[in-house]
């Protein structure tokens, strides 16, 4: 332990994303480190293998000699209480420290300086956090691109399919979005898109890559995307509507993800429906990173 740590405790937050993996650690004020690196081999469904890939993460992270005296992580796909709560206890037999494990999406309140409220998150897939008056967790969406995950990436060009397809089979023209999406995914007319999309290896990564390219083909004039857009936008607002109709409070809703908070026309499309469904709701973008949460939670524990 450092010689501060008496009076300086250190903790860590870390937050295990899609993709990419954010570790923070502070003393005090002091950063002790801010360690970014991919998230391969994070196994949320396998809490032994997770519990050893985060002190894996801790130990290369930190100062040799030095650790934590709170941890906190956000864990991409970890979605329900049991499997969060699985995956701390087996964080005991590597850290003798207070520990915390929820999903990604429950950093996003307390990294907005936030007590309660509801996080919402739409990047390569979708979902809504928040908790009861007594404290227990709620997760809506987040079903993945096959199912569910409206709203993000993934769904956004799923649907942006399934109106093409629709629009084929009533006789229509094709429009900009069929142009664009069919050349995105190197097919030659809109009926060989099937074979396309279900033939990715990795689908949420695959379809949601595309998903600039609906934005596109809106801002080129096409109707069916503009459709498809407002349409995501809905089905935002409906997740965050869900967790109302279920006793959360929902004044504050802090939004984050790489799709909704870099398409303006996504984030005005789930605001405009978002006043419409629940009008005592406050989005606001989240402006920090959401590793930020994980810090004031481990803080929060100590």
């Amino acid at each position: 332990m450092q010689d501060t740590s008496a009076t300086r405790p250190l903790v860590v937050g870390i937050d295990v994303g899609g993709t990419k993996t954010h570790l923070r650690a502070h003393a005090g004020d002091d950063t002790v480190a801010d360690h970014v690196r991919p998230s391969a081999g994070w196994r949320p469904h396998d809490p032994v293998a997770a519990a050893s890939w985060l002190a894996a993460l801790v130990a290369d992270a930190l100062p040799p000699g030095t650790r934590p005296d709170a941890l906190a992580v956000g864990g991409h796909a970890c979605e329900t209480p049991r499997q969060c709560a699985q995956i701390r206890a087996a964080l005991g037999a590597h850290l003798d420290a207070p520990a915390l494990v929820v999903g990604d999406a429950e950093l996003l309140v307390p990294a907005a300086g936030l007590e309660r409220g509801v996080g919402l998150v739409a990047g390569t897939g979708s979902v809504a956090v928040g908790r009861l008056a007594d404290g227990s967790p709620v997760q809506v969406g987040g079903w993945g691109a096959v199912l569910g995950d409206e709203g993000g990436a993934a769904g956004l060009v799923r649907e942006a399919a399934r109106a093409l397809w629709a629009a084929h089979d009533r006789g229509e023209a094709p429009d900009a979005l069929a142009g664009l999406l069919t050349e995105a995914f190197a097919v030659a007319e809109v009926p060989a898109l099937g074979d396309a999309l279900e033939s990715a290896t990795d689908i949420s990564a695959t379809w949601g890559r595309h998903a600039p390219v609906v934005f596109a083909a809106a801002e080129a004039g096409s109707t069916l995307a503009r459709d498809v857009i407002a349409e995501a936008g809905r089905a935002l607002a409906g997740l965050v509507e869900r967790l109302a109709a279920r006793g959360l409070v929902v004044d504050d809703v802090v939004v984050a993800g790489s799709t909704v908070l870099a398409q303006p026309p996504l984030y005005t499309a789930f605001t405009d429906a978002l006043t419409r469904s629940v009008p005592s709701a406050r989005p606001q973008p989240l402006r920090v990173a959401p590793v930020v949460g994980a810090v004031a939670l481990a803080r929060s524990i100590l």
